[in-house]
Protein backbone atom coordinates (compact mmCIF):
# COMPACT_ATOMS: atom_id res chain seq x y z
CA UNK A 1 0.00 0.00 0.00
CA UNK A 2 2.90 2.37 0.63
CA UNK A 3 3.48 2.58 -3.12
CA UNK A 4 0.10 4.33 -3.59
CA UNK A 5 -0.78 5.71 -0.13
CA UNK A 6 1.31 8.19 1.86
CA UNK A 7 0.25 7.05 5.33
CA UNK A 8 -0.50 3.45 6.23
CA UNK A 9 -2.12 2.80 9.62
CA UNK A 10 -1.22 -0.73 10.60
CA UNK A 11 -3.58 -2.87 12.68
CA UNK A 12 -3.39 -6.38 14.05
CA UNK A 13 -5.49 -8.04 11.38
CA UNK A 14 -8.11 -7.81 8.65
CA UNK A 15 -11.04 -8.01 11.08
CA UNK A 16 -9.88 -4.83 12.80
CA UNK A 17 -9.39 -3.11 9.45
CA UNK A 18 -12.85 -4.08 8.19
CA UNK A 19 -14.48 -3.19 11.51
CA UNK A 20 -12.78 0.22 11.41
CA UNK A 21 -14.21 0.92 7.97
CA UNK A 22 -17.66 -0.17 9.11
CA UNK A 23 -17.36 2.05 12.18
CA UNK A 24 -16.51 5.09 10.04
CA UNK A 25 -19.54 4.63 7.81
CA UNK A 26 -21.93 3.71 10.63
CA UNK A 27 -20.80 6.78 12.58
CA UNK A 28 -21.73 8.99 9.64
CA UNK A 29 -25.01 7.19 8.97
CA UNK A 30 -26.15 7.50 12.58
CA UNK A 31 -25.20 11.16 12.91
CA UNK A 32 -26.78 12.11 9.60
CA UNK A 33 -29.94 10.33 10.70
CA UNK A 34 -29.92 12.36 13.90
CA UNK A 35 -29.78 15.72 12.11
CA UNK A 36 -32.35 14.52 9.57
CA UNK A 37 -34.74 13.73 12.40
CA UNK A 38 -33.97 17.05 14.06
CA UNK A 39 -34.71 18.77 10.75
CA UNK A 40 -38.17 17.22 10.61
CA UNK A 41 -38.94 18.05 14.24
CA UNK A 42 -37.52 21.58 14.16
CA UNK A 43 -39.27 22.32 10.88
CA UNK A 44 -42.61 21.44 12.46
CA UNK A 45 -41.75 23.88 15.25
CA UNK A 46 -40.76 26.65 12.84
CA UNK A 47 -37.07 26.39 13.76
CA UNK A 48 -34.32 26.54 11.13
CA UNK A 49 -32.14 23.46 11.69
CA UNK A 50 -29.30 24.99 9.65
CA UNK A 51 -29.08 27.97 11.97
CA UNK A 52 -29.25 25.60 14.93
CA UNK A 53 -26.28 23.63 13.58
CA UNK A 54 -24.28 26.83 13.04
CA UNK A 55 -24.98 27.87 16.62
CA UNK A 56 -24.09 24.45 18.04
CA UNK A 57 -20.87 24.50 16.01
CA UNK A 58 -19.72 27.53 17.98
CA UNK A 59 -18.88 25.16 20.83
CA UNK A 60 -15.11 24.60 20.56
CA UNK A 61 -15.20 21.01 21.82
CA UNK A 62 -17.53 18.06 22.16
CA UNK A 63 -19.55 18.76 19.01
CA UNK A 64 -19.03 17.77 15.39
CA UNK A 65 -21.47 19.21 12.83
CA UNK A 66 -23.37 16.92 10.49
CA UNK A 67 -25.85 18.24 7.96
CA UNK A 68 -29.30 17.08 6.89
CA UNK A 69 -30.25 16.30 3.33
CA UNK A 70 -32.68 14.50 1.02
CA UNK A 71 -31.30 11.05 1.89
CA UNK A 72 -28.07 9.10 1.78
CA UNK A 73 -26.31 8.04 -1.41
CA UNK A 74 -23.18 6.32 -2.65
CA UNK A 75 -21.92 2.79 -2.30
CA UNK A 76 -20.70 3.06 1.33
CA UNK A 77 -22.88 4.80 3.91
CA UNK A 78 -26.30 3.52 2.78
CA UNK A 79 -25.00 -0.05 2.33
CA UNK A 80 -22.10 -0.89 4.66
CA UNK A 81 -24.01 -0.69 7.98
CA UNK A 82 -26.19 -3.57 6.83
CA UNK A 83 -23.13 -5.82 6.56
CA UNK A 84 -22.77 -5.58 10.33
CA UNK A 85 -26.51 -5.91 10.87
CA UNK A 86 -26.50 -9.14 8.86
CA UNK A 87 -23.43 -10.53 10.58
CA UNK A 88 -24.69 -9.68 14.06
CA UNK A 89 -27.62 -12.08 13.58
CA UNK A 90 -25.16 -14.98 13.64
CA UNK A 91 -24.51 -13.97 17.25
CA UNK A 92 -28.22 -13.52 18.07
CA UNK A 93 -27.74 -9.76 18.34
CA UNK A 94 -29.84 -6.94 16.94
CA UNK A 95 -28.32 -3.66 15.79
CA UNK A 96 -31.27 -1.47 16.78
CA UNK A 97 -29.46 1.86 16.62
CA UNK A 98 -27.98 1.17 13.19
CA UNK A 99 -31.31 -0.04 11.79
CA UNK A 100 -33.19 2.96 13.18
CA UNK A 101 -30.69 5.33 11.55
CA UNK A 102 -31.18 3.55 8.23
CA UNK A 103 -34.94 3.81 8.61
CA UNK A 104 -34.77 7.57 9.15
CA UNK A 105 -32.34 8.16 6.28
CA UNK A 106 -34.39 5.99 3.92
CA UNK A 107 -37.48 8.03 4.79
CA UNK A 108 -35.95 11.37 3.74
CA UNK A 109 -36.91 11.19 0.02
CA UNK A 110 -40.52 10.78 1.16
CA UNK A 111 -40.12 13.87 3.33
CA UNK A 112 -38.88 15.84 0.31
CA UNK A 113 -41.98 14.69 -1.60
CA UNK A 114 -44.24 15.80 1.23
CA UNK A 115 -42.59 19.23 1.43
CA UNK A 116 -42.87 19.57 -2.35
CA UNK A 117 -46.54 18.68 -2.37
CA UNK A 118 -47.27 21.03 0.56
CA UNK A 119 -45.39 23.87 -1.17
CA UNK A 120 -47.28 23.33 -4.42
CA UNK A 121 -50.57 23.39 -2.51
CA UNK A 122 -49.70 26.64 -0.74
CA UNK A 123 -47.93 28.59 -3.48
CA UNK A 124 -49.46 27.16 -6.66
CA UNK A 125 -52.83 25.85 -5.45
CA UNK A 126 -52.09 22.53 -7.11
CA UNK A 127 -50.71 19.08 -6.29
CA UNK A 128 -47.81 17.06 -7.63
CA UNK A 129 -50.18 15.43 -10.12
CA UNK A 130 -49.84 17.30 -13.40
CA UNK A 131 -47.08 19.62 -12.15
CA UNK A 132 -43.89 20.30 -14.08
CA UNK A 133 -40.96 19.52 -11.79
CA UNK A 134 -37.33 20.35 -12.56
CA UNK A 135 -34.78 18.49 -10.43
CA UNK A 136 -31.29 19.89 -9.98
CA UNK A 137 -28.76 17.15 -9.28
CA UNK A 138 -28.78 13.44 -10.00
CA UNK A 139 -25.41 12.53 -8.46
CA UNK A 140 -25.55 11.47 -4.83
CA UNK A 141 -23.20 14.29 -3.81
CA UNK A 142 -21.87 17.50 -5.30
CA UNK A 143 -19.33 17.77 -8.10
CA UNK A 144 -19.14 14.10 -9.05
CA UNK A 145 -20.88 11.90 -11.63
CA UNK A 146 -21.81 8.96 -9.39
CA UNK A 147 -25.55 8.26 -9.08
CA UNK A 148 -25.31 5.04 -7.07
CA UNK A 149 -28.01 4.97 -4.37
CA UNK A 150 -28.72 8.65 -5.10
CA UNK A 151 -31.81 9.94 -3.26
CA UNK A 152 -32.79 11.65 -6.50
CA UNK A 153 -33.80 8.29 -7.96
CA UNK A 154 -36.57 7.36 -5.49
CA UNK A 155 -37.72 11.00 -5.55
CA UNK A 156 -38.05 10.86 -9.35
CA UNK A 157 -39.88 7.55 -9.15
CA UNK A 158 -42.38 8.89 -6.61
CA UNK A 159 -42.93 12.08 -8.60
CA UNK A 160 -43.68 10.05 -11.74
CA UNK A 161 -45.98 7.70 -9.82
CA UNK A 162 -47.89 10.71 -8.51
CA UNK A 163 -48.38 12.11 -11.99
CA UNK A 164 -45.67 14.78 -12.22
CA UNK A 165 -43.89 15.68 -15.44
CA UNK A 166 -40.22 15.63 -14.54
CA UNK A 167 -36.98 16.95 -16.00
CA UNK A 168 -33.55 16.97 -14.44
CA UNK A 169 -30.26 18.82 -14.78
CA UNK A 170 -26.83 17.40 -13.97
CA UNK A 171 -23.88 18.04 -16.27
CA UNK A 172 -21.96 15.18 -14.66
CA UNK A 173 -24.69 12.71 -15.70
CA UNK A 174 -25.92 13.94 -19.10
CA UNK A 175 -28.06 10.83 -19.63
CA UNK A 176 -29.45 8.30 -17.17
CA UNK A 177 -28.01 4.82 -17.74
CA UNK A 178 -29.84 1.58 -17.12
CA UNK A 179 -30.00 0.46 -13.50
CA UNK A 180 -31.44 -2.47 -11.60
CA UNK A 181 -34.31 -0.64 -9.89
CA UNK A 182 -34.73 2.43 -12.10
CA UNK A 183 -34.62 1.09 -15.63
CA UNK A 184 -37.72 3.11 -16.48
CA UNK A 185 -35.55 6.26 -16.27
CA UNK A 186 -32.99 4.96 -18.77
CA UNK A 187 -32.27 7.39 -21.57
CA UNK A 188 -33.68 10.47 -19.84
CA UNK A 189 -31.36 13.38 -20.69
CA UNK A 190 -30.25 16.35 -18.64
CA UNK A 191 -31.76 19.67 -19.67
CA UNK A 192 -30.00 23.05 -19.45
CA UNK A 193 -30.46 25.40 -16.53
CA UNK A 194 -31.86 28.42 -18.35
CA UNK A 195 -34.69 30.94 -18.17
CA UNK A 196 -37.06 28.80 -20.23
CA UNK A 197 -36.71 25.58 -18.23
CA UNK A 198 -36.72 27.35 -14.88
CA UNK A 199 -39.75 29.47 -15.73
CA UNK A 200 -41.79 26.54 -17.05
CA UNK A 201 -41.32 24.51 -13.86
CA UNK A 202 -44.01 24.64 -11.21
CA UNK A 203 -41.28 23.70 -8.74
CA UNK A 204 -37.51 23.32 -8.86
CA UNK A 205 -36.10 20.80 -6.39
CA UNK A 206 -32.43 21.21 -5.50
CA UNK A 207 -31.18 17.78 -4.45
CA UNK A 208 -27.48 17.99 -5.30
CA UNK A 209 -25.79 21.34 -4.75
CA UNK A 210 -23.19 21.20 -7.52
CA UNK A 211 -20.71 24.09 -7.34
CA UNK A 212 -21.04 25.05 -11.00
CA UNK A 213 -24.77 25.83 -10.83
CA UNK A 214 -25.73 29.50 -11.18
CA UNK A 215 -28.05 29.70 -8.19
CA UNK A 216 -28.71 33.39 -8.77
CA UNK A 217 -30.20 32.40 -12.13
CA UNK A 218 -32.27 29.73 -10.40
CA UNK A 219 -33.62 32.20 -7.84
CA UNK A 220 -34.39 34.77 -10.55
CA UNK A 221 -36.50 32.57 -12.81
CA UNK A 222 -37.81 29.68 -10.67
CA UNK A 223 -41.22 30.50 -9.21
CA UNK A 224 -40.89 27.91 -6.42
CA UNK A 225 -37.69 26.30 -5.09
CA UNK A 226 -37.51 23.28 -2.80
CA UNK A 227 -34.05 23.50 -1.25
CA UNK A 228 -32.79 20.30 0.39
CA UNK A 229 -29.21 21.56 0.83
CA UNK A 230 -29.66 25.09 2.20
CA UNK A 231 -27.74 26.35 -0.83
CA UNK A 232 -30.15 29.28 -1.30
CA UNK A 233 -29.47 30.60 2.21
CA UNK A 234 -28.37 34.22 2.25
CA UNK A 235 -30.10 35.12 -1.01
CA UNK A 236 -32.96 37.61 -0.93
CA UNK A 237 -35.66 35.32 -2.28
CA UNK A 238 -39.17 34.64 -1.05
CA UNK A 239 -39.91 31.57 -3.14
CA UNK A 240 -37.70 29.06 -1.29
CA UNK A 241 -38.98 26.21 0.86
CA UNK A 242 -36.33 24.37 2.87
CA UNK A 243 -36.72 20.61 2.85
Amino acid sequence: YKSVIDDVFEVSGTKIAEAAKLTENIFRSVNIALVNELKIVFDAMGIDVWEVIRAASSKPFGYMPFFPGPGLGGHCIPVDPFYLTYKSKEFNLQTKFIELAAEINTFMPEYVLKKTNDALNVYKKKSINGSNILIIGLAYKKDIGDMRESPTLPIMRSLINQGAKIKYHDKFIPQIPDSRHYGFLEGLKSVPINKQNLSKADAVIIITDHSYINYDLVSRYASLIIDTRNIMSGRSVNNVVKS
